[in-house]
């Protein structure tokens, strides 16, 4: 039993240390994807020609390239956020019980600590959503144009 309080206690160790950057080093890791790919997108739309596609499904795939990356960032980075939030919380209340003369001050600061982490990931997950959306709004308008005829090789 003793074997296992000091493995916890080396877990909730290397958890107060590294959770910080392990969390924020995901969400930004997957902004800068995100990014990368909007980047990419953007200025494919911007000289794609759907005159060079004759049937609808090479021209989807030629559009709606990398965006499942863009929405997969947006729906995860929440979760990376609470995820790190979790963490920081049960640090918190492990640090809580090892020590009975911690302040409730020094426990509300553990906690607000805690939920950054939860901001950190919509501040990842609604740029990303809204730049999925405008970007998935080209995509209809592309394929409208296309299936138009305006956009189809003679």
């Amino acid at each position: 039993m003793e074997r296992l309080l000091l493995d916890e206690g080396a877990l909730m160790a290397l958890l107060k240390g590294h959770l910080d950057a392990a969390v924020f080093g995901i969400l930004g890791l997957m902004s800068f994807v995100m990014l990368g790919y909007a980047i990419e997108r953007a200025i494919f739309f911007a000289r794609v020609s759907v005159t060079d596609y004759v049937d609808r499904p090479s021209v989807e795939v030629a559009l709606t390239r990398h965006l499942t990356v863009i929405a997969s960032v947006a729906a995860n980075a929440p979760y990376v956020g609470l995820l790190g939030t979790v963490l920081g919380i049960l640090v918190t209340f492990h640090d809580l019980s090892q020590g009975a003369g911690l302040a409730a001050a020094t426990v509300m600061l553990g906690l607000a600590l805690a939920l950054k982490a939860t901001a950190a990931g919509l501040l990842v997950a609604i740029p990303a959503t809204l730049i999925y959306n405008g970007l998935l709004r080209r995509v209809d308008v592309l394929l409208a144009r296309w299936a138009s005829g305006a956009g189809r090789a003679p």
